[in-house]
């Protein structure tokens, strides 16, 4: 039979972690205090996701960068999924902001005053420039919602090559474009990523959610028609040519991709407006590319087309349950096509 005093002092060592300290607290456990610094150590890791894949990008070629590629890529998938880089990007858009001198709320820049960005360094090329693993072109992608699969499909098949090596991760952000720069304005944001990333080939894609007349950040005394009318096209236009103005003042190459065919009839043709004015820019801007997706996924009928036929002959999914957004393999024929304008625009050595 155990006596009450053979349990007095595991009862009282319980009793004193029980029990509150001074301040009339109860001390955390052990375990809850490591799963506290845990969750704060993984919600830190998701908040600086992409600055830690931007370090891992910067990195010299070899398998420590690799690793590290491959262990950022799923964090900073997660963090721009969940939103939670946000908070980062809004820290570097105020920062931004503050050295340009730019006030919130003004005009689209497309009469920019301020200092022109530099040249790429070094005298231009008499051929194809060349990139090779030693010396690998420098890719940034950036846009709305639509550029995301396509473009995390352009960094694998760009860095397949060996020639080509990604700046960041997909600059996505939903709900975006150039109609409305208090929502999100790509101009200063296209401009400071210029400096900050120096690629030699920028990919970009606006324009889904640009299909409705209401403008923001209009030059004074300017107003605009309905959607497509001569004013609204005009002011898009301008606001187009100056994206492609600023890119190509300091990137080698733009690529522009264009809008897809969609499911609603009524949003492919406002896609098609759109479509019509970045089209026409881009035949006017020396080093501009315009990437068509629309054609590239219409059905043999000329419309919309949800499964289309793979490299060798069967049906794949290609399109969002949304009729608009685009599935893996969808940003896998995207990505090869800009494959394709990457080498007719330089020398890719020891490519795949």
């Amino acid at each position: 039979m155990e006596t009450p005093t053979a349990t007095r002092p595991a009862v009282r060592r319980r009793e004193r972690a029980a029990a509150p300290d001074e301040t009339g607290r109860r001390p955390l456990a052990a375990g809850h205090v490591i799963v506290v610094v845990l969750v704060a150590l993984a919600l830190g890791t998701l908040l600086n996701a992409r600055g830690l894949r931007s370090s891992a990008e910067l990195r010299e070629p070899g398998w420590q960068r690799e690793t590290t590629l491959a262990l950022t890529r799923p964090l900073a998938w997660v963090s721009g999924a969940t939103l939670l880089d946000r908070p980062r990007a809004a820290l570097e858009d105020a920062a931004g902001h503050e050295e340009a001198g730019l006030k919130s709320g003004t005009a689209f820049q497309a009469d920019d005053t301020s200092p022109p960005l530099p040249p790429p360094a070094g005298e231009e090329p008499r051929q194809r420039p060349v990139f090779s693993p030693s010396h690998p072109a420098r890719l940034w992608v950036a846009g709305d919602s639509l550029v995301v699969t396509p473009g995390e499909s352009m960094i694998r098949a760009a860095e397949d090559t060996r020639a080509v090596r990604a700046v960041a991760p997909v600059d996505g952000h939903i709900s975006t474009g150039l109609s409305r720069p208090d929502v999100f304005d790509w101009y200063r944001h296209i401009r400071r990523e210029l400096q900050r990333r120096k690629p030699d080939v920028v990919v970009l894609g606006f324009g889904g959610n640009d299909d409705h007349p209401y403008m923001t950040g209009l030059p004074k005394g300017v107003t605009v028609d309905d959607f497509g009318g001569p004013t609204w096209t005009r002011e898009y236009r301008r606001r187009v040519d100056a994206v492609m103005e600023l890119v190509t003042g300091r990137a080698r190459l733009l690529v522009w991709m264009g809008l897809p065919i969609t499911r609603d009839a009524d949003q492919t043709r406002r896609f098609e407006v759109i479509n019509a004015v970045v089209h026409d820019a881009a035949a006017e801007h020396e080093g501009v590319v315009y990437l068509d997706t629309y054609t590239m996924f219409a059905g043999g009928d000329g419309g919309y087309a949800e499964y289309l036929p793979d490299g060798q002959g069967a049906l794949v999914k290609v399109r969002g349950a949304d009729g608009v957004h685009f599935e893996r393999a969808g940003g896998d024929r995207v990505a090869a096509e800009l494959l394709k304008r990457l080498r007719d625009a330089f020398d890719l050595r020891g490519s795949g």
